[in-house]
């Protein structure tokens, strides 16, 4: 697929995320995806506009293949949660906020490519070149400023949550599984937000290395990710969970106190080598034989307001594999689910009282020449402008050791920037 180019010189980043965030209100498909100058090949990678796209809720891994091969384009959207019942025999019954399909992606007719004060354009239509620089920067953002405040719901009180904690222990007592993830959401309804206002300042709060703000026609992803599920590079494959979360103290004395406790926690560090092990035998199953390798193990990374415990898992793969049998065999992706991963995905759905949906899913792009990039869907708000619904969802990994009440308040913690952003 031909595209038109042309490279500009961008001198203020963030003004630039600013402005075209607000652009987004003109484009009925949108992805920002901002690592906020973390672990990424560009600062920022922007999509919009929609020449083709495919959504889909039944064989759908077929047809995004099919999709990628057709198309022979960039082409960027989301894998929801729940296609974890196209890929292994699962179903649920629970409560579904937001009817999505399973996967949606799009061909987008303009992508900005933006590192070290150089924004690339590449579109469709070659009139877009110039207008669309032009246009954008002659956006005044601050005309999106009117107030609004959120109070969100906890649809599981503290109570209710200590008690299916004290039950998911036992299940893993009996052997069910040995470690899950359990998640459980808040949210707000009849209530209309700047969405655009909220993701500045949830991105302002978290400077997240996986940030994304995407928007489908009346549903907005409003994203602080700090975690990678799995990336492509030729041959190469990346999967980067996390495990391991502590507040940034007040002072730098502070600060290191909390970094040598979280790096000296036996829980922390057990859930971490865990995840590991299972992203591992998952990676296993599309990999060359004997290249998947640990490159890092319970790195300290410390972001705006936590820090996090993060692993580096690597392996080999065939160009010749295809993006469906990637994801068979490593989604949903382990840090969400848990070991063994099919067990606790039946005690999720057992516990949990909604689908997840976007939650615990994957939003990223695919390349002409099939390499790719994904996040896993966490710290986020996913709003509705038509619904007016907003929903944040939090969770923690647990073990035989966890102490209710801590995971509860580690979940409080997770959920802070996203509330203070609705405020």
């Amino acid at each position: 697929m031909k595209r038109f180019s042309k490279s500009y010189s961008l001198k203020n980043k963030d003004l630039f995320v600013k402005k075209i965030v607000n652009f987004s209100s003109e484009q009925s498909h949108f992805t920002l995806l901002n690592s906020n100058d973390g672990f990424d090949d560009y600062e920022l990678i922007i999509a919009y506009g929609a020449e083709s796209f495919l959504q889909s809720s039944k064989n759908s891994l077929k047809k995004i293949d099919k999709y990628i091969h057709t198309v022979n384009d960039w082409i960027f959207g989301y894998l929801s949660y729940d296609l974890k019942n196209e890929i292994e025999n699962l179903t649920d019954l629970n409560k579904d906020v937001f009817n999505l399909p399973n996967l949606y992606f799009y061909q987008p007719k303009v992508i900005w490519l933006i590192k070290e004060e150089k924004a690339e354009i590449y579109s469709l239509d070659e009139k877009n070149l110039n207008e669309d620089w032009d246009h954008i920067n002659s956006i005044d953002y601050k005309d999106c400023t009117e107030k609004s405040s959120v109070d969100l719901i906890t649809r599981t009180s503290k109570e209710e949550y200590v008690r299916k904690i004290k039950n998911i222990k036992q299940r893993i007592l009996q052997g069910d599984c040995y470690e899950m993830n359990y998640c459980f959401d808040m949210f707000s309804k009849n209530k209309t937000i700047n969405p655009y206002k909220t993701y500045i300042k949830l991105n302002d709060y978290t400077r997240s290395p996986m940030s994304t703000f995407f928007k489908l026609n009346q549903l907005y992803l409003l994203s602080s990710s700090p975690e990678r599920f799995i990336k492509r590079v030729n041959k190469k494959i990346i999967s980067q969970p996390i495990k391991g979360t502590a507040k940034r103290g007040l002072d730098s004395k502070e600060d290191e106190k909390i970094k040598y406790t979280l790096l000296s926690s036996p829980k922390e560090l057990s859930e971490n080598h865990m995840i590991v092990d299972l992203v591992r035998n998952d990676l296993s199953r599309v990999a060359e034989k004997g290249s998947v390798k640990v490159k890092n193990l319970n790195k300290l990374n410390t972001f705006k307001r936590v820090h996090q415990l993060i692993s580096t898992i690597e392996a080999e793969i065939s160009i010749k594999t295809k993006f469906s049998k990637i994801i068979t065999g490593m989604f949903p992706m382990g840090s969400m689910t848990g070991a063994p991963k099919i067990e606790s995905m039946n005690i999720i759905d057992e516990y949990e009282s909604t689908k997840r949906g976007l939650y615990s899913g994957s939003i990223g792009y695919i390349k002409p020449n099939k390499d790719f990039d994904f996040n896993v869907v966490i710290r986020s708000i996913i709003y509705d402008k038509v619904l007016k619904e907003i929903n944040v969802s939090v969770g923690s990994a647990i073990t035989f050791k966890s102490d209710p009440e801590s995971e509860f308040e580690e979940c409080l913690l997770k959920a802070e920037p996203m509330i203070k952003s609705l405020k």
